[in-house]
């Protein structure tokens, strides 16, 4: 019984960081949105070499970090001064002031804010922490139990001594043909067709 497998892509290899950095130039260059490189170090200038835009992640944390505020302040107001009930929300007054706490006579009001800081920035850090994890954990696409990419015999080299630039066959330019011969005429050896088990 044969196994359906789909064509994720064409791998190939090359002989330096050197060569690697032009290829991705080139794939860049041709239009392709859909590739990725692998090698065994950071190559510098690699991301502008590739087109990459910067990352979206410092935004997410933002508001992240912008919410872990606003629920530790609506938290600890809610919980223990009058404020909602103040503002014209009296529907909160039944859950307003529920644990107040009075220290040396001081009010219960909106001004013992400086109080709520230290909640407020742990709940900033929190949230922004989480945010940071998950958001990189989605924009990466991870968690992945296996990667067509592992099926193929050359690139366990990546990780030691080889060079690669993958172009997948989801890319709108996607051609066999084509992306065959920009990946020759970028100096790629080696050329493999990768294939993925449906």
């Amino acid at each position: 019984m044969s196994t359906l497998k789909r064509v994720h892509g064409y791998l190939a290899q090359f002989d330096s960081a050197a060569a690697l950095y032009h290829a991705a130039e080139q794939v860049r260059d041709a239009g392709y949105q859909r590739w990725d490189v692998h090698r065994p170090f950071p190559i510098h200038g690699m991301d502008d070499a590739m087109g990459n835009p910067k990352s979206i992640l410092p935004k997410l944390v933002f508001v992240g970090g912008i919410t872990g505020t606003c629920v530790a302040f609506t938290l600890q107001t809610l919980t223990q001064t009058n404020f909602w009930s103040s503002i014209g929300l009296g529907f909160l007054q039944t859950l307003a002031e529920t644990y107040p706490t009075v220290v040396q006579a001081k009010p219960t009001d909106i001004w013992t804010l400086p109080a709520f800081f230290p909640v407020m920035f742990e709940l900033t850090i929190l949230f922004s922490a989480f945010t940071t994890l998950f958001g990189l954990l989605g924009l990466m696409g991870l968690p992945r139990l296996n990667h067509p990419l592992f099926a193929s015999q050359q690139f366990g080299k990546f990780s030691d001594d080889g060079f690669f630039v993958c172009i997948e066959a989801r890319d709108p330019k996607f051609s066999q043909e084509e992306t065959k011969s920009l990946l020759e005429k970028a100096g790629g050896k080696n050329i493999e067709l990768v294939q993925d088990e449906l």
